[in-house]
């Protein structure tokens, strides 16, 4: 019972420390309000929400990560390609082939293959919660990435709110603590 006390604290503190740099990343633009940062919040959220959903689905569908890829990739391409074709016409026909080819390995195979069998096999790996947490981590590593990437540095108040959602995330997926023994957790 003692270390069921202890799982629910430790539970506490990761969903304290997550949604503290969370605030901290939408607090800070919160004095600078303006409808487009808001609607990006709210579809931030949303996004959020629907992955949620798909990491309760699969897990309590019990979906191997190679099965859930699949039916998210052809379901993707069923529902999305007529509505493309339909409101876009033949604009990727009018693209130069090498651009086309890029946006087609990293979109079609790294980001709709490649990433979704690594989040599946993470949440079959770590379990739902341990595993999901790691989502938290997407504003802080696009943060880090636009770095060299982009040019783009955070700000001040950026980065303790990268370190708490960080350091949260480590705690959720089972990190060993300092100064804590494997039996002492």
């Amino acid at each position: 019972m003692r270390n069921i006390g202890r799982l629910h604290a430790t539970h506490r503190c990761v969903t304290v420390l997550i949604a503290a740099g969370a605030l901290l990343f939408i607090g800070w633009y919160a004095a600078s309000w303006n409808t487009p940062r808001t609607l990006g919040h709210a579809l931030g959220l949303a996004a959020a929400f629907l992955w949620a959903c798909f990491t309760v689905i699969m897990s309590k569908g019990k979906l191997d990560p190679l099965h859930a890829v699949a039916l998210v990739s052809t379901g993707s391409l069923l529902i999305y390609l007529p509505i493309y074709v339909a409101m876009c016409g033949t604009r990727l026909a009018l693209l130069p082939p090498a651009d086309l080819a890029v946006q087609a390995i990293y979109q079609g195979i790294l980001v709709t293959i490649v990433s979704l069998i690594f989040y599946a096999r993470a949440m079959d790996t770590l379990g739902v919660s341990g595993g999901a947490a790691f989502g938290a981590l997407v504003p802080a590593l696009s943060a880090l990435f636009a770095i060299p990437l982009l040019g783009e540095w955070p700000n001040a108040i950026d980065w303790p709110g990268m370190l708490l959602v960080s350091v949260g995330v480590y705690l959720a997926s089972g990190g060993p603590v300092p100064g804590r023994t494997r039996q002492g957790r």
